[in-house]
């Protein structure tokens, strides 16, 4: 499994089409705030950032996931490797682990460049501000990886890249959260599930950050939601691959 994913993260570190999309995001960025430069303050960094990272979970979170993902379904890798002899499980374990340290590194490097930006205009960032954008970008990649252990049900169900593609933007663009919001506020559902819109994805992710804001140990019981949601998606879909008939 680890020579799998030494492969995977290989492939990617060498996937030109990465490195062009991500510049081209990247210079988006510094001209956009080139030309607003003027009306930004010091202070605004924060709030320019916030209203960057909701695009960003989309543009960022898409692209590995497609990456991680949809490119074996595309070039039929999976069944080989199945072919070869590499267990279900692990492939699915494996995946999950590329898409959780991508993710990372990039959710690493996008408060930093955002300060550097604003640095090179005049603007550096204080240390209580890059805190602060770290704080308000954990939810954000919270939710990337946790949709992306959701959407692999699709993609080991059916494997069919399209619909999997579908299924995270729907999960990550915060569709499937508005429409499960709008069921539960329902008055025969609430009085089922009062507090069902809190144990959401959309829900979680936001109370881990505001315990950990607060302070002390209140952000361990939506941390541990999170790992339980996240487990019974990697469960699931570990079923959908094992029960998925392949052709050789």
């Amino acid at each position: 499994m680890l020579k799998y994913i030494h492969g995977e993260i290989y492939r990617l570190l060498h996937k030109k089409s990465m490195y062009i999309y991500f510049s081209v995001l990247a210079l988006g960025y510094f001209f956009l705030t080139l030309v607003r430069s003027s009306g930004l303050s010091t202070g605004a960094i924060v709030n320019d950032a916030l209203n960057l990272f909701m695009i960003l979970s989309v543009l960022t979170g898409g692209f590995l996931f497609s990456a991680v993902y949809t490119d074996d379904l595309n070039a039929k890798n999976l069944i080989m490797l199945v072919g070869f002899g590499m267990s279900k499980v692990k492939i699915v374990l494996s995946k999950f682990i590329l898409m959780t340290l991508s993710s990372a590194v990039v959710w690493v490097l996008i408060p930093l460049y955002i300060c550097f930006v604003h640095a090179v205009m005049g603007r550096p960032a204080s240390a209580e501000i890059i805190t602060t954008l770290y704080t308000s970008a954990m939810p954000h990649f919270l939710k990337i990886v946790a949709f992306a252990a959701v959407s692999g049900f699709v993609v080991y169900g059916s494997q069919r890249p399209t619909f999997s593609m579908v299924a995270f933007l729907l999960l990550i663009l915060g569709v499937v959260s508005n429409l499960l919001t709008t069921a539960a506020n329902l008055e025969f559902v609430n009085s089922i599930a009062p507090n069902f819109i809190d144990h959401l994805m959309s829900g979680i992710a936001p109370r881990i950050l505001a315990g950990v804001m607060v302070g002390g140990s209140s952000w361990l019981l939506p941390l541990l939601e999170y790992v339980i949601y996240t487990a019974a998606a990697l469960v699931l879909s570990m079923l959908a691959f094992l029960k998925k008939e392949m052709e050789f």
